[in-house]
């Protein structure tokens, strides 16, 4: 494609450049406007500097794609209220064997969870995970953060719905999700193994740092916890005389206030000797009045039997309905209880057995997005409820994002300046020689890293593809699978390289208890050895 005319280049060019600037740092001092209004900016300003026209602008909008992530976050949000994720986490520390078999589990989960549920995804949900096992175990959150994020990168590029640039690329080339799978899987489960391996070597001291003492705090929130549920109303005894003989026990056991005390038996005992002085004064009179006053309390004591023997019958009808309510009532909340929880139960495994079979469908071949959209729909009727509440936890900015990046890639691509320059390169980066796979490697490399690895696909997709097709059509595949191992494992070559590293670091230092800074150089020492490596290895393996 030749360069159009000076006027749509330089305007191109232009709104291409703020789109790129905002995408790539979203918060910069004179536009601080975020990435989202950053690509609908770029979008604007292609249309009204005329490098397309408003119906050209509509038609970049690739909606299979947004179809395909928007089925994708809604089966994810669903998954993660039946506790999947949950329970991913949990197999982090179950018998844990010490720091490099957590390292070696943290890569794997991360990987698996990432292929099948995207690599943002996992990230969000795994990092508090992550920072709670490593305090457990006196160990510094730092590399088991690393190997999080860079384990969600390698493991994403196995599936087309594992990252965003997959998306792209299965929709663009066609590719089955079986086939996309094949092509990819060996490459991605030997660069898991060869991450963790790195990750092992480079942190061996840290890690060998053998566990001296058990993390107090952890220990004491759990006694806390456990006994602030000791204590509930249905564990309150119903019998009265049971609960105040507890009273009265405990007002035995309680400490006795002294001077109280002493003074009570002071007036027992005066009490007593001025009765037995009256006694001995006039033993006559003191005898009538004996007598009277003990038939006085002989009838008194025959009224008060009688009284009674009235209300005993009365009491114990009383306690008895009172007993036989309090049963009632704990017994409609356990059947309550086991109601709920079976309707629980039953709505998880429906969340799987769904899940399940629509991998199954994407495995058979059926159009991909609205496999996802099918899915996420049948979730939504199983759930019985207003889907509000889960579809609100949508980021539809990314959606909107994907929408602006469409139209301003497809401006860009208008003006000629990514064809002229690919035509400068494609001699030399034929994929039918090593040579010519090593120098596309580190153009789609470098380019990820510069302008993000979805504009990246999307400028060289369709470009590498067509080289690859004047080769053979087996070549066409495996350009696009190259494409997306590269631009997928460039991840993780910085901090800034994909939005799983960034969502890692904001996660932990936002973490309540757990906060932790990984900073940009620390990633770095690990990110560029890391990434040459697995990238090379990954490119032998891709067939």
């Amino acid at each position: 494609m030749a360069l159009a005319s000076v006027v749509k280049v330089v305007l191109g060019s232009i709104a291409f450049a703020i789109f790129w600037v905002l995408a790539v740092f979203p918060a910069v001092p004179f536009l601080p406007i975020g990435r989202t209004a950053g690509s609908l900016l770029g979008a604007m300003l292609m249309v009204v500097f005329r490098v397309l026209t408003p119906d050209q602008a509509y038609d970049a909008i690739d909606l299979p794609i947004l179809g395909l992530l928007f089925g994708t976050m809604v089966v994810s949000i669903y998954l993660e209220r039946a506790d999947m994720f949950k329970y991913l986490g949990m197999m982090l520390s179950w018998k844990s064997k010490g720091a490099k078999d957590l390292i070696c589990r943290i890569c794997l989960i991360s990987a698996i969870s990432s292929a099948l549920f995207t690599n943002d995804t996992a990230c969000v949900v795994l990092t508090e995970f992550v920072l709670k096992t490593a305090r457990q175990h006196n160990l510094p959150p730092h590399p088991f953060l690393l190997a999080l994020a860079s384990s969600a990168n390698i493991g994403s590029s196995a599936t087309p719905i594992g990252n965003p640039q997959n998306l792209v690329i299965a929709v663009q080339s066609k590719i089955s999700f079986g086939n996309f799978l094949i092509g990819i899987l060996p490459a991605m489960l030997v660069g898991v193994f060869v991450n963790a391996l790195i990750l092992i070597c480079m942190y061996w001291k840290l890690l060998s740092i053998q566990k001296d003492e058990e993390d107090v705090a952890v220990e004491v929130f759990s006694e806390e916890e456990m006994n602030s549920h000791r204590f509930s109303p249905a564990t309150l005894s119903h019998n009265s005389q049971e609960w105040n003989s507890r009273l009265e026990l405990m007002a035995v056991q309680s400490p006795p206030h002294l001077s109280g005390n002493m003074g009570h038996v002071e007036a027992l005992r005066n009490r007593a000797i001025s009765s037995e002085t009256e006694i001995q004064k006039d033993p006559i009179v003191t005898l009538d009045s004996a007598r009277n006053s003990n038939a006085s309390k002989e009838a008194a004591k025959d009224v008060s039997t009688q009284v009674k023997e009235e209300t005993i019958p009365s009491k114990r009808v009383a306690s008895m309905d009172r007993l036989r309510d309090a049963l009632s009532v704990r017994s409609s909340e356990g059947k309550e209880d086991f109601t709920t929880k079976w309707k629980k139960l039953l709505w998880k495994s429906c969340v799987y057995l769904v899940t399940i079979g629509m991998l199954i469908a994407l495995l058979m071949g059926l159009n991909m997005s609205w496999t996802t959209i099918t899915a996420a729909l049948a979730l939504v009727v199983l759930d019985f409820k207003d889907a509000r509440p889960s579809l609100e936890k949508v980021s539809y900015s990314l959606l909107i994002f994907f929408c602006g990046m469409f139209i301003t890639v497809d401006g860009f691509n208008r003006t000629g300046i990514p064809s002229t320059l690919w035509d400068l390169m494609e001699p030399y980066s034929r994929i039918d020689h090593v040579s010519g796979i090593a120098i596309l490697a580190i153009v789609i490399l470098v380019m990820s890293n510069l302008a993000s690895n979805v504009p990246t696909v999307l400028l060289l997709g369709a470009r590498v593809a067509a080289s690859a097709t004047a080769i053979s059509a087996t070549d066409e595949k495996k350009a696009w699978l190259i494409l997306a191992w590269v631009s997928t494992v460039a991840g993780n070559l910085s901090l800034l390289g994909s939005a799983a590293n960034l969502i890692v670091c904001e996660q932990a230092r936002r973490a309540p208890q757990f906060g932790y800074t990984l900073s940009f150089w620390s990633h770095l020492k690990f990110g560029v050895p890391s990434t040459l490596i697995i990238t090379a290895i990954g490119l032998a393996l891709i067939r």
